[in-house]
């Protein structure tokens, strides 16, 4: 176990008013959690004009502690949603070195953001996501990083829409089911875990269409991310939670408003933000809620909209 110690980032969060806490070990065990706390990280993928060390730096000056890393620094440019990029240059060493310019900075990696393709029609395309998915399982281990994020997956196919949109049909979830049992035993071998976000425009459409698939795939390997701005529009947030509790260990904290493609930060939307952070205290304390589609611009604003409302729901922050 790791001592406990002074860092620029606690000076900063006691300046805020925020609570001074030790920060947590990269190994540490995420079910360990103080009671009614619930812990707050940030999406570097709306930074891509930022370095590794540039965007840690300012974190840290910010009092943030945690990050999801997606690959899209100017230093790391291998982000591709949907797809894959060639990692071949990402080696071991490399991977540690990335993961040392955080970690220095004070700054724990909660999981790395892989989001390829899944539900692709072709065999061949998805045996080289999955490959992918395990080049981003072994910098994961390298980086000592547990977590590893992702849809299911887009796919369209050519000429005129099916009668049954193409993600929905039987013959892909049946195989979908396969490829995530491949997926399972790839993420066993390498001691990590995936989470799966589901998305009401894709493959795991809802809450319940995702608890379903976790059974069928029925691995400890495979868990959820909960972004309840992308089930706003089927599930309300009581149903979000009673379907998929077990299986939540993140949470994306953004927006979007109802009837609407677009996410937005959060506090820009219909969510009810007072109820979600109170159902992540009260349901999944262990799982940290994490700052997605904000940038340089606006990730301040929706920092202070989340602490103001988990203050007046009595939440507090790991």
């Amino acid at each position: 176990m790791s001592k406990s110690r002074i860092t620029r980032r606690d000076i900063v969060k006691v300046a805020m008013g925020l609570p001074l806490l030790a920060t947590a070990s990269q190994g540490a065990n995420p079910k360990t959690t103080s009671k009614n706390q619930v812990a707050i990280g940030i999406a570097t993928l709306g930074f891509p004009g930022f370095s590794n060390e540039q965007l840690a730096k300012l974190l840290a000056e910010r009092g943030i502690n945690m990050v999801q890393l997606f690959f899209s620094q100017t230093d790391s440019q291998y982000w591709k949603y949907n797809g894959r990029s060639d990692l071949s240059d990402m080696t071991a060493s490399r991977s540690k070195s990335i993961a040392s310019t955080y970690l220095s900075a004070g700054i724990k990696i909660h999981s790395l953001g892989v989001y390829t393709n899944l539900i692709h029609p072709d065999e061949n395309e998805r045996q080289k996501n999955l490959a992918y998915f395990e080049a981003m399982m072994k910098i994961a281990v390298a980086m000592g990083v547990r977590y590893l994020i992702t849809e299911a997956g887009h796919y369209h196919p050519e000429g005129p829409a099916p009668a049954v949109a193409y993600h929905f049909q039987e013959e892909v979830w049946k195989r979908t089911i396969t490829t995530g049992k491949r997926l399972a035993a790839m993420a066993e071998n390498h001691g990590v875990t995936i989470l799966l976000e589901p998305f009401f425009r894709g493959f795991l459409a809802s809450a319940k269409r995702t608890r379903l698939f976790l059974e069928e795939v029925n691995s400890p390997q495979m868990r959820v991310l909960l972004d309840p701005a992308n089930l706003l529009e089927l599930n309300d947030l009581k149903e979000m939670f009673d379907q998929l509790m077990p299986w939540i260990d993140c949470l994306h904290a953004k927006d979007r408003q109802l009837h609407v493609d677009l996410g937005v930060p959060a506090g820009q939307g219909d969510l009810d933000y007072a109820k979600f952070v109170s159902l992540v205290a009260q349901r999944t304390p262990h799982a940290p809620m994490i700052l997605e589609y904000v940038g340089p611009n606006d990730y301040q604003q929706a920092l202070q909209h989340l602490h103001n409302t988990m203050q007046k729901a009595g939440v507090g922050e790991q």
